[in-house]
């Protein structure tokens, strides 16, 4: 993969992992911080709860892909951006367009996801 292509990629992925940092930043100050003494009866309290479930779960998402982002931004650094982990053949560039963090080929994620198919 060629410098360009490579800085390319590295600033999409940094300006990516900002964006997730800022919005866990926004619903920790709003989605987390409810008072129980703002809620009148038992209906908005289950309702309240839900709604910090759902946000939990959606920022651990978002951790996994600060995760993913911050290996592909350590494979940048080592020169191995865009290598499929498995086969070691190059990631098409479709691929990394749609999904910069991916770390395997289309056919080797196929295979992946096969497997664990089968075998849950």
């Amino acid at each position: 993969m060629d410098v360009q292509t490579t800085h390319k990629f590295k600033s999409v992925l940094i300006a990516e992992r900002e964006r997730l940092l800022n919005n866990s930043k926004e619903s920790i100050k709003h989605d987390l911080n409810i008072s129980t003494d703002d809620l009148p009866d038992e209906a908005d309290l289950a309702a309240s709860e839900i709604n910090q479930s759902l946000t939990f779960e959606l920022r651990n998402r978002e951790r996994m892909m600060i995760s993913k982002i911050n290996t592909a931004l350590q494979k940048i650094h080592e020169g191995t951006f865009g290598l499929c982990d498995l086969c070691e053949e190059s990631i098409e560039k479709r691929r990394l367009d749609a999904r910069p963090f991916s770390t395997m080929c289309v056919n080797c994620q196929e295979q992946s996801e096969h497997r664990e198919k089968v075998y849950a």
